[in-house]
């Protein structure tokens, strides 16, 4: 019995478990990150921030190896 995990086996959980931060993270963004909207400061604006800077460096490594 092979219970040695492979790359594909890794690879593919992680993939799954992407999908599924993913997906929190658009519930989270579709309830204003459970900010009350009145209530928004320049930290919260500053959190944004940097939560789309890291979206901008990941889609820029992986749209570079799609290419």
């Amino acid at each position: 019995m092979n219970t040695k995990t492979t790359a594909i086996d890794t690879y593919l959980a992680r993939t799954a478990a992407i999908h599924i931060k993913v997906a929190r993270l658009r519930q989270l963004a579709d309830n204003h990150f459970g900010h009350n909207l009145d209530a928004i400061h320049w930290g919260h604006a500053g959190d944004l921030g940097r939560v789309d800077q890291a979206l901008d460096d990941l889609l820029a490594i992986f749209d570079d190896q799609a290419k």
